[in-house]
């Protein structure tokens, strides 16, 4: 499932490329016909991720709220004005990192001769599109999402009441949720450590903090040494505020890079300025039976609640 990361990245190209835009809004697929009809030819005044989220807000006071869930991936396409990825969703689609834009825009196509054709407005829907989104200068294709519904202010305000805080609030400019401030962090300390649940359980439960998904849960708990068995009630307020600045950072990385990378550039083999391939972008994840990159302790895996969890057991002893 797409992790909080990707969900912001595409709040920013829905601001960068629809904003102030009068949408055309259709159901290709049928199955949202009656939403995308409220929807058609009104203005889109803003896109906000929260967590894994995603709310697109519409004049007139409706919003288009979608959660991506496993399969769920957004295509993007347009013009030379049209800038961004071509595709961010579901990581069984195109895995955590998304499909780079081609030159000139998000699906410009140019002629064998290297010069830019015309656009001529959206291809043909291809698959089970639920949702079509076009203006002037681009378009974007919604498929496989576990939510896809038209929302009202209050219901969208009844959804964010539901969720802990978003650790990603501090790089969209949100209050108090600054590493080491109060406000997300000290909501999110609260939240942990008054369980007894395991803390591993705990960094997957969107109420207590919104966005972290089985990758980031995995590194997170092995960057901070915690023992994912550990209970919320032992982590000590110190150590989770530690663990919230550690999410701030991290998933304000994936944010910048389009994709998870939580090792120390230390270990790149193509040094700091290289992001690594996938084999050398993570600790633990996906790592079961490897030796672990730290303490050379061979990286184990456990069923937690329906998810697979990765840890190291000499280095997560806390």
């Amino acid at each position: 499932m797409p992790e909080g990361h990707s969900i912001h990245r595409l709040a920013r190209q829905f601001g960068d490329v629809f904003a102030g835009e009068r949408l055309a809004v259709s159901s290709p697929q049928g199955r949202f016909a009656g939403g995308a009809a409220l929807l058609d030819g009104r203005v889109l005044e803003a896109a906000r991720a929260h967590g894994k989220q995603l709310f697109l807000r519409f004049e007139g006071g409706l919003s288009l709220h979608v959660h991506l869930g496993l399969y769920g991936a957004w295509d993007f396409g347009g013009d030379a004005t049209f800038a961004g990825a071509s595709s961010i969703g579901a990581p069984r689609r195109v895995g955590e990192r998304e499909v780079p834009a081609s030159s000139g825009g998000a699906a410009s196509s140019a002629a064998d001769d290297g010069g830019a054709l015309a656009y001529a407005g959206p291809p043909a829907p291809v698959g089970a599109v639920r949702v079509r989104l076009a203006s002037d200068h681009g378009w974007a294709d919604l498929r496989g999402a576990a939510v896809c519904a038209v929302v009202t202010q209050p219901e969208v305000d009844a959804v964010l009441a539901r969720l802990g805080p978003d650790p990603l609030a501090a790089h969209d400019g949100g209050p108090g949720s600054r590493p080491g401030a109060a406000g997300g962090g000290e909501q999110f300390a609260r939240l942990l450590t008054r369980r007894r649940t395991p803390v591993g359980r705990l960094l997957m439960d969107q109420g207590v903090v919104a966005g972290i998904g089985n990758v980031y849960r995995a590194e997170l708990l092995f960057r901070a040494r915690l023992d994912p068995a550990l209970p919320g009630t032992h982590v000590g307020h110190g150590r989770a505020v530690a663990l919230w600045e550690d999410a701030v950072v991290a998933l304000g990385h994936g944010v910048r890079d389009g994709r998870i990378v939580t090792t120390d550039p230390a270990l790149w083999p193509g040094g700091p300025d290289e992001l690594p391939a996938p084999d050398h972008a993570h600790y633990v994840y996906k790592r079961h039976g490897q030796a672990c990159r730290v303490c050379g302790e061979d990286v184990r895996l456990a069923a937690e609640a329906g998810r697979k969890l990765y840890w190291c057991p000499q280095c997560q002893r806390g």
